[in-house]
């Protein structure tokens, strides 16, 4: 089921999965969304709601959980341990949850967030917001990692032709397909930030005006946050050139 919350950063508005295998009589809910009524009592009407999962913490996918959690009596689990509520754990890489009555497995995916997690099933795999239904995600620097991020990716691939079950936007048929076509648009975004700083670029909001010119300007404090990201990826050496003089976090909010 999908929320009543399109946007720029949400698309159509956020998924909300409510997973379960056929015949069985409880149920994972994951990423119940923002506290919106009408898609409160739409995730309410779910019989057998046993667990309830976030992908990683962004209000879209969290607001509504710790709420859920306690009216459905339910425990609320993410990576960390900040956003469980009503008794439950810290979710663990490699874990399996079996609520659903199909294993599950949980695999800790950062980049987007450092907290971020997939799901993965037997032919799906639930990506949050590390892959998206349409377009591409945003890698949110100081929590967002552009290293972290490539290695989700790489991870992900190996599922294969799995579906993309994703945080917003609508299903994709191949994850791995899916994966090498992120990974091909972020070494081309590097490549770009590279030629405007080559350019004479000193900024973070420099390097956006120039590489991200053509994107809406409501989008540009989250551009902005990735050029910091891609910046810092820059500067620890990942680029094999001499970054050293880049700040990610100089002007416009940096700490």
């Amino acid at each position: 089921m999908r929320a009543g919350n399109p946007g720029p950063m949400t698309l159509d508005g956020t998924n909300t999965w409510v997973l379960r295998a056929p015949g069985s009589a409880t149920a994972i809910l994951v990423d119940p969304g923002p506290g919106l009524p009408e898609h409160l009592a739409a995730i309410t009407a779910e019989a057998g709601i046993a667990l309830v999962v976030t992908t990683h913490w962004h209000p879209d996918h969290t607001d509504a959980a710790a709420a859920l959690g306690e009216r459905l009596g339910v425990p609320v689990r993410a990576f960390d341990a900040k956003w469980c509520a009503n008794g439950g754990e810290p979710l663990r890489d490699g874990e399996t949850l079996n609520e659903a009555g199909l294993p599950l497995i949980v695999r800790h995916t950062p980049g987007h967030t450092a907290d971020s997690v997939c799901l993965v099933g037997a032919d799906a795999v639930l990506t949050g917001d590390t892959v998206l239904g349409r377009g591409t995600t945003v890698v949110l620097w100081p929590d967002g990692n552009l290293t972290s991020y490539f290695a989700s990716l790489d991870l992900l691939a190996g599922y294969g032709d799995r579906s993309v079950l994703p945080g917003h936007g609508p299903t994709l048929p191949s994850l791995a397909a899916v994966c090498a076509q992120y990974r091909a648009h972020r070494e081309q975004r590097l490549d770009q930030v590279r030629a405007a700083l080559d350019a004479g670029a000193e900024t973070a909001i420099d390097v956006v005006r120039v590489v991200y010119a053509e994107v809406d300007r409501s989008v540009w404090p989250a551009a902005e946050a990735t050029v910091r990201a891609q910046l810092e990826y820059l500067r620890r050496g990942q680029d094999h050139r001499d970054r050293e003089h880049i700040d990610p976090g100089k002007e416009l909010g940096g700490p």
